[in-house]
């Protein structure tokens, strides 16, 4: 089962970044391969939503429930779709110099041992772009003004 674990270093608050990651509607405007949200349900700590995905003509929809513990912590937990687990996890830890370490883990398992084997071999490149996303996001979103994107990046 593929799993990825990674920490970011960002010049950002905990909850500027708890705000973006849990803000799950706004995915399609900067999340690659991310056509549509449909919110089912949302509240201060739980949301119910469907994503659909799409790559090269092919579209997937998944739901998922998304756990909200602000401003520490959004941990997601797939509900239906073509997987047959898919778990991920943000956590915000204030750095004590005002910035934010971000932890973030994921894990998934297809149904189909065919689309495990081909999604396997561009699951390192598809995370590293869509955690860029998320870093260019909150640079466009929380940068001081005069700053640019690049600046985010370097301090990752």
């Amino acid at each position: 089962m593929p799993r990825h674990n990674e920490t970011r270093h960002l010049p950002y608050t905990p909850t500027q970044m708890f705000d973006l990651v849990s803000n799950v509607a706004a995915y399609p405007e900067f999340l690659p391969w991310v056509s549509a949200i449909r919110v089912r349900s949302d509240d201060e700590t739980e949301m119910v939503a469907d994503m659909i995905v799409g790559f090269k003509g092919v579209s997937e929809s998944f739901t998922s429930r998304v756990h909200k513990h602000r401003p520490d912590r959004v941990r997601v937990d797939y509900l239906d779709g073509p997987l047959k687990h898919l778990h991920n996890e943000w956590g915000f830890r204030d750095d004590g110099q005002g910035g934010v370490l971000v932890d973030f883990e994921v894990e998934f398992e297809f149904k189909n041992r065919l689309f495990e084997m081909l999604a396997g071999q561009f699951f390192d490149k598809a995370l590293r772009k869509m955690i860029g996303a998320f870093e260019s996001r909150a640079a466009q979103l929380y940068a001081p003004s005069g700053s640019s994107s690049s600046s985010a990046h370097s301090a990752a």
